[in-house]
């Protein structure tokens, strides 16, 4: 048997002529020290207390509180001390022990070739790439080899004494747009109109924003304003033509041209075009002979539209589309070749047009399809735009850019519908600051964090609320509609008096209303409204079908769990209210803990429930309607009668609202 003896080299030498990195140092135990107590947590953690009951010191940079912290897919408990009865502790321990340490990711990294683990240490021997089972073979030449025959078994050839000096790495794939270039609106024009062109020419040109457009009689009907110019026109004239597109392209190149002179240019159009007229057609070997698509008698129109939402683009897409029975406009397009056929009164354009906008509303184009369909009075846009606003203003809308974008006038009428949907009032507040902070700087690209808006108005002069300066005052009417008495968590009127917005005595008259409310064991007796007016609002998406759906809304020291459960896979949900003791587990730590909790055994409520929901193309609105119910700690009178409702779809919005009438 032949022994075969390893040469002994030194770390920082390699042997001449071979592919042999240098050897990295080891890991300091300093480094490894934190790493391995993260290991060996789960398991000290759950071995228990040793027999002497001490507990096993922690690492000195692990955190002194007791923290949970989200590691890869395994939850892993990083505390090595007893976990006793922490149940949700034993659970993170016993995961991070069963399944493995390392992600797919990660072990492809370790396993991977480097100097550390497929390293050659003989300068005689060839160097081999390493095999896994997710890489049978790394040879380049194999590779190559294998892409050529896929279907053929490749025999493993001899491989390389050193390692390539190049690696070959596929290519990725570069997108190629179909145009080289944006088209002009003259070529948008004629993608639509080309099937008529081929077959007869235009008799009618149009002069508009600058540009001749060839149209043709029959489907001028479609529009109302340009079948009144037809009418009034004068008898068609002979017009100049060019003799094919590429005499046109000549031309406009010429033209265009800093090079040629004026005079040159008067030459060239003057050969490139013919006047035809009402004579004999002359033959092919004459030179002013032109296609017979070009050898009409046109008639003039001249079209004036004094309006910025009325491109070129948006007028080449509506003439285009007065060659379809359809309507084939863009998203993004739409508002414009909508305010075009607004002016050309196109009825059969502008219902296509508003239909394709209910379709595809969204957060990006909501406020530019409502300040469309205001300016060009189309009532179905507004509508479906309303409705969408009012379901997806807190949600979506005040997390974008686009928000500052929505006018004011439809932000007031936002702000005092009954069926507008909020997280809770504070929400809303934040949204409506949101939206401030947005129109007063339109130069920014991106959405801010609220801390950055939280600092902003904190940064302005102290000596006045912002409501109260001449820049603010226009708001104040905006502020008024929200409930500000809604907002009773400590940290939320904390940040509310820092951004200093409302006035003092605004904030002053909250907190009354909260004190009084305390001592007078809820009631709301200082408020004067009628039920929407005063109502406080929470409610929660069901964007999934999940088995239930609960909220905690606290106020003025009762606790409520606002609830949503499925009863069958049809979407067929039950919602209530249901009163919460003290000792009830859906309570968290901290409310148990600092809240106020009242010992009155009834408590009566007015609340009506709001379902709403996108149902068969329509938003459709289910209500309770102002319901009264005395809320007791029993099981008989803590929860109000169930609202089951049928055949919904996600995404479900639920909104509760709740009042404490005097007592």
């Amino acid at each position: 048997m032949t022994t075969v003896e390893w040469p002994v080299l030194p770390l920082n030498r390699t042997p001449p002529g071979s592919y042999f990195p240098a050897i990295p140092p080891p890991t300091p135990p300093a480094a490894r020290a934190y790493p391995q107590a993260v290991m060996d947590a789960p398991i000290t953690a759950l071995m228990g207390i040793v027999v002497d009951g001490r507990q096993p010191e922690r690492h000195p940079e692990s955190v002194r509180c007791r923290v949970r912290k989200q590691v890869g897919t395994t939850n892993r408990w990083r505390l090595p001390e007893s976990l006793g009865s922490d149940l949700l502790g034993t659970s993170q321990a016993v995961k991070a022990i069963k399944e493995p340490a390392w992600s797919d990711s990660i072990r492809s990294v370790v396993t991977g070739e480097s100097a550390r683990t497929s390293v050659n240490r003989d300068a005689d021997k060839a160097y081999t790439f390493q095999t896994v089972e997710s890489r049978p073979f790394s040879s380049p030449r194999l590779l190559r080899k294998a892409a050529r025959s896929p279907s053929a078994s490749p025999s493993i050839p001899s491989p390389p004494r050193t390692a390539p000096a190049q690696m070959i790495s596929p290519r990725l794939a570069v997108h190629k747009p179909l145009t080289p270039h944006h088209p002009t609106p003259a070529q948008v024009f004629h993608y639509h109109s080309k099937h008529i062109f081929d077959v007869a020419g235009p008799d009618v040109v149009l002069h508009c924003l600058g540009t001749s457009w060839e149209l043709h009689k029959p489907f001028l009907q479609k529009s109302q304003v340009l079948s009144e110019l037809l009418y009034k026109a004068e008898n068609p004239k002979p017009q100049k033509f060019y003799r094919d597109r590429t005499a046109e392209t000549l031309d406009k190149y010429i033209r265009d041209s800093d090079i040629y002179s004026n005079e040159y240019q008067e030459i060239s159009q003057r050969l490139n075009t013919v006047t035809i007229s009402d004579g004999p057609r002359k033959g092919l070997s004459d030179p002013a002979h032109t296609s017979i698509q070009r050898t009409r008698t046109v008639t003039a129109l001249k079209l004036k539209i004094k309006d910025a939402n009325v491109t070129k683009e948006a007028l080449a897409i509506a003439l285009g589309n007065l060659y379809h029975d359809d309507t084939r406009v863009d998203e993004e397009d739409v508002a414009g070749v909508l305010a075009a056929a607004y002016h050309m009164k196109c009825p059969g354009l502008l219902n296509g047009c508003s239909q394709i906008m209910i379709d595809t509303v969204k957060a990006s184009n909501v406020c530019t399809y409502m300040k469309a369909a205001i300016q060009y009075e189309q009532s179905s846009v507004i509508t479906t735009c309303e409705r969408w606003l009012e379901l997806n203003l807190v949600p979506q809308l005040s997390l974008q850019i686009h928000l500052r974008e929505l006018p004011m006038e439809v932000m007031t009428k936002l702000l005092k519908s009954t069926r507008l949907f909020t997280y809770n009032e504070y929400s809303l507040y934040k949204t409506l600051c949101n939206w401030i902070f947005l129109r007063r700087h339109p130069e920014l690209q991106l959405m801010p964090s609220h801390s950055s808006i939280i600092t902003y108005y904190n940064s302005l002069p102290k000596h006045s609320a912002f409501l109260e300066r001449e820049e603010g005052q226009v708001y104040s009417g905006l502020f008024l509609s929200l409930k500000l008495h809604g907002i009773t968590d400590t940290t939320h009127l904390d940040d509310i008096q820092q951004m200093n917005i409302l006035p003092y005595q605004w904030l002053l008259r909250v907190l009354t209303q909260h004190y009084h409310s305390l001592q007078a064991g809820g009631d709301m007796r200082l408020l004067q409204y009628n039920f929407y007016s005063g109502s406080v609002r929470a409610g929660f998406i069901m964007e999934q079908d999940l088995p239930f759906y609960c909220e905690v809304m606290s106020i003025h020291g009762f606790h409520f769990e606002l609830k949503a459960v499925r009863l069958d896979a049809e979407g067929t949900y039950t919602f209530y209210i249901q009163r919460l003791k003290p000792s009830d587990p859906v309570l968290s730590f901290r409310a148990c803990e600092r809240h106020t909790f009242s010992l009155r055994q009834d408590r009566d409520v007015r609340y009506d429930i709001k379902v709403q929901c996108f149902l068969d193309g329509q938003y459709q609105c289910w209500s309770t309607g102002v319901q009264k119910h005395g809320f007791g700690l029993d099981g008989k009178t803590s929860r109000c009668k169930t609202f089951t409702l049928s055949n919904l779809k996600c995404p479900v919005y639920a909104t509760f609202h709740m009042v404490f009438p005097p007592t």
